[in-house]
């Protein structure tokens, strides 16, 4: 069942308690993040922030709390939902998880027929708008292996889009890349922000955070909290 989130927020959690399995990761999370926002996610490892994507993404159970994320209640959702769901967000991986037996078009083919697409015509049209968009309209013939590995980014960024999600929630996305890729990563990013998504994304990357500016909450000490714009980033302590 779905419900009414506030004016313009995508995703909205109250009070909630972030948990995996039987160990507490997070205490008293509140976050608001609206229609074509983009933001970023910051903490050191095992602080959270990829427990919080899973909970958004109903990986995780919300067992504490109020989470709504694109009409769905999280802590209501039932298993026959949680496909609807996630249908709503694109997820974009560090370590890419392609097919490495399969073309780049296979790959996206395969996304489409598991949520449903049949027809072949609109698969084709599908296919080819994502890659045109992600920079790879000339590349769909390619083995993942014959990809660089900002080509191949690219790829799961056009993977995330085929469904035209409401939310990306990006883990880590530019971590094995290098310096020049991982900026045209991100800007891919913010544009596709600024087609009315939300875009989340959780990183080390201290770099891209001084470079491309945004919006940043930070996992610490079991809490999420604000990063104000005149607050410097320890990223030695993350």
């Amino acid at each position: 069942m779905q419900e009414n989130l506030p004016l313009d927020a995508i995703i909205e959690l109250k009070n909630c308690n972030i948990w995996q399995q039987d160990h507490l990761v997070l205490t008293d999370v509140n976050l608001t993040v609206h229609k074509s926002e983009f933001m970023y996610l910051v903490g050191r490892v095992g602080s959270g922030k990829t427990s919080l994507i899973k909970t958004i993404n109903s990986q995780l159970p919300l067992k504490e709390g109020d989470g709504l994320v694109a009409g769905f209640n999280l802590s209501k959702i039932s298993a026959r939902e949680i496909p609807f769901l996630r249908r709503k967000l694109g997820i974009v991986f560090q370590d890419f998880q392609l097919l490495t037996d399969r073309t780049v078009y296979d790959n996206l083919e395969f996304v489409l027929k598991a949520t449903g697409w049949k027809n072949k015509n609109e698969t084709d049209a599908r296919i080819g708008e994502v890659l045109e968009k992600v920079g790879l309209g000339l590349k769909g013939y390619k083995m993942p292996h014959q990809l660089s590995g900002g080509e191949q980014q690219r790829v799961v960024i056009g993977r995330a889009l085929l469904n035209d999600p409401d939310i990306v929630l990006a883990d880590e996305p530019t971590g094995n890349l290098d310096p020049e890729t991982s900026e045209g990563i991100i800007r891919l990013l913010r544009d596709i922000s600024n087609t009315g998504r939300a875009v989340v994304i959780a990183t080390h990357n201290y770099t891209i955070l001084k470079k491309f500016p945004a919006r940043t909450v930070k996992c610490e000490n079991g809490r999420l909290m604000e990063v104000r714009d005149d607050e410097e980033i320890d990223f030695e302590k993350l």
